[in-house]
């Protein structure tokens, strides 16, 4: 069995998670309780709790390629078809906090990005970059 990421994240509703992960996004839910919810995010296990105090703490931001992002985030790479299917899906029903667009164009880390909050407190992140480009260095 190839290694499956696993993140654990606080809340500020699971319906509001529900929302966004299962019907925008397309995740598929699993396991889920009042306090809880599943979700097979892009091949990931994404444990959601309700902590509404935990999901609002304040964080730190950074200014990234034209946009002002929060050090806090996660996300998945994908292929750029599902990259522009998903922009075009989110399309007026988030606030990008980065919208998509490709930077750092004609370089090794050139890529598609957007990053966008979840409404549940935590930011999101989708990129487009092929595997090999990942982790390269020059």
């Amino acid at each position: 069995m190839p290694a499956q990421f696993h993140l654990s994240i606080p809340v500020e509703s699971i319906e509001q998670a529900r929302a966004f992960y299962v019907d925008l996004i397309g995740c598929t839910q699993g396991r889920a309780s009042e306090h809880r919810i599943d979700v097979n995010f892009f091949g990931h296990h994404i444990v959601m709790h309700l902590a509404p105090d935990e999901a609002v703490q304040s964080v730190k931001h950074f200014e990234s390629d034209g946009a002002t992002v929060s050090v806090r985030h996660f996300g998945a790479i994908v292929d750029v078809a599902q990259w522009q299917a998903l922009a075009a899906r989110l399309d007026g029903k988030v606030e990008f906090s980065m919208p998509p667009q490709t930077i750092r164009q004609g370089t090794v880390e050139e890529q598609h990005i957007m990053m966008f909050p979840d409404g549940c407190g935590n930011i999101v992140e989708f990129k487009s970059i092929p595997q090999s480009r990942v982790f390269a260095t020059v």
